[in-house]
């Protein structure tokens, strides 16, 4: 009967390591997403400022992509595949939730059928944009702006290149959902 327990544990064991697994892959599939369109808004945001568009892209709204791609790539670092990656608004911030299954089993076991199941999850990432952009800034005069852990920037929008630009993770806060 104390095999038996143990075996049982065992079984338990193997399917909470494949369940860490997948939610491993969930997370990274979906800040991988987030990630990628965190870095074409940055860009979006850079090519702005000749136009003077730029408060569009630096609030967060105008995304267009999904970060299928590095979702996809990430999770199969992770040995999984993304059965669904959705985006979304969470809070009123851009965010993507990313579906994944194990490419592996949780392997033979004493309990029937589990040497077929395979560990699935999901996760949700968040772009939150960390600046705000003065009261009264004419975005189609001038370039300024505040951002949370980076501070004031000011940039001259008929010549951006005099002036260190913002890199993503100064404009954008990419997280998981709690």
């Amino acid at each position: 009967m104390l095999l038996f327990v143990a075996f049982l544990f065992f079984v338990f064991a193997k399917g909470a390591v494949a369940r860490n697994g997948a939610q491993s892959a969930a997370d990274a599939a979906a800040l991988a997403a987030a990630q990628e369109v965190r870095d074409e808004l940055t860009d979006r945001f850079l090519d702005g400022l000749e136009s003077g568009d730029w408060e569009d892209w630096l609030s967060g709204e105008e995304f267009l992509g999904d970060g299928r791609a590095a979702a996809i790539d990430l999770a199969a670092a992770n040995n999984a595949t993304v059965t669904s990656l959705n985006t979304g608004s969470l809070n009123g911030f851009p965010s993507f939730e990313a579906r994944v299954e194990t490419n592996y089993t949780v392997g033979d076991s004493l309990i029937p059928g589990t040497e077929n199941i395979r560990a699935k999850a999901g996760a949700t990432a968040v772009i939150e944009p960390r600046c705000t952009i003065d009261v009264d800034v004419e975005p189609s005069k001038e370039v300024k702006f505040r951002c949370d852990g980076s501070g004031d920037w000011e940039i001259d929008p008929k010549d951006p290149g005099d002036v260190e630009l913002p890199e993503a993770k100064d404009l954008f806060a990419v997280h998981l959902a709690d």
